[in-house]
Formats: structure tokens, C-alpha cells, sequence
């Protein structure tokens, strides 16, 4: 999926304007250069993922602040690094209590216009559905399920998760994305 750099400046753009398409593209055309910086210093897929989700939280509540004379998978390396830093930081110290002061944050609004995954996933079979369900990984299944089958919205699935509302959203796309890889693969 390679993208020119003025497309990628009109992207930006749109994911500025609050276009949630924007945001996902933004997010599938990045997702494995930052998720791969992550796992070679973490040498942990699981913190791999979770501070990439965290850095697309943050780089997408942040949008308005990147500035264009800079790439923007630079921007989104260096928010990645310092939030791997922090992790450290946050570990020696022992204060888990950090991540619960986070979750008020300012809320947005999402654009609840159903996406292409959310269309594929909903055509689906309930039965065939689940199966694939389980083939996610626990996390992203528990978001899936609180979301579409006890019908949730973003702010109570992330009083549930104990988790920032963006971190949600985060996981529901990418767990989405790779829902509709596994539906298609069929």
C-alpha cells in the first residue's frame, strides 16, 4: 500500500478535519513500521502492540500539532520512542496508578458512518462470525464483543477496560482490520 508523500498530505489533512477514514488509512499505512520499531526495542509483542496503539491514540488526539516539514512516520517513531521511555520510566517506579488518572481525557466524537470492515463483518454469519472472533487475540475479542454484541459505546467499554476512550478506539479498529483480513481470507 504505497502512498506518495502529497497523498499522504491530503490524508493528514482529512485525519485533521476529523475524517475517521482518514485516520484508518493513516493507521493501516503505519501500523507496521511503527509496530516493528517496537517489537526490535521491546523484544515484546505484546508491549510491541501496546504502545503502538498508544502512539496512534496519541498521534491521532495530537494530529493538529504535527508539522508538515517533518515525515510523519518520523512523528509517529519519535511519539513511539518517548512513550516506550515513559513505560520504562513508569515500570521502575512502580506507579501502575498513572494509567488510571488518564482515563477522563476529552472525549471525540467518532463518525459513526460504518466502515468497510464494519459492513463485511455485519453481512457475516453469527455462527462463522464467532469462530473468527476467536481467532483474534484475547484483547482485541473482548473490545469486538463489548462493542458489537453488548453494544457499548466507546466511553463505557473504557470504564470496563479500565483504559483512555482513544486506546479503545484504537484497539475496535485494529481489531476490526484484522477481523475482515481473517473473513476475507476464506
Amino acid at each position: 500500500m504505497e502512498k506518495t508523500d502529497d497523498s499522504i498530505k491530503e490524508i493528514i489533512q482529512k485525519a485533521k478535519e476529523g475524517n475517521q477514514i482518514a485516520f484508518s488509512t493513516l493507521l493501516d499505512t503505519f501500523w507496521n513500521d511503527v509496530y516493528g520499531f517496537q517489537v526490535l526495542r521491546t523484544k515484546n509483542e505484546n508491549d510491541a502492540e501496546d504502545i503502538t496503539i498508544r502512539t496512534f491514540s496519541r498521534a491521532f488526539d495530537k494530529i493538529d500539532t504535527y508539522d508538515e516539514n517533518y515525515e510523519f512516520k518520523t512523528w509517529l517513531i519519535t511519539i513511539s520512542k518517548n512513550l516506550h521511555v515513559d513505560l520504562l520510566r513508569k515500570r521502575k517506579r512502580s506507579l501502575m496508578n498513572d494509567m488510571e488518572s488518564r482515563g477522563d481525557e476529552v472525549k471525540r466524537v467518532l463518525d459513526e458512518t460504518p466502515t468497510v470492515e464494519d459492513r463485511l463483518i455485519t453481512e457475516q454469519n453469527l455462527a462463522h462470525l464467532l469462530q473468527d472472533i476467536k481467532k483474534l487475540k484475547p484483547h482485541y475479542q473482548k473490545v469486538i464483543n463489548l462493542r458489537y454484541f453488548q453494544e457499548m459505546s466507546y466511553a463505557d467499554i473504557a470504564k470496563e477496560l479500565n483504559e483512555p476512550v482513544n486506546n479503545i478506539k484504537v484497539k475496535l479498529l485494529r481489531a476490526k482490520k484484522l477481523l475482515a483480513e481473517i473473513i476475507k481470507k476464506k
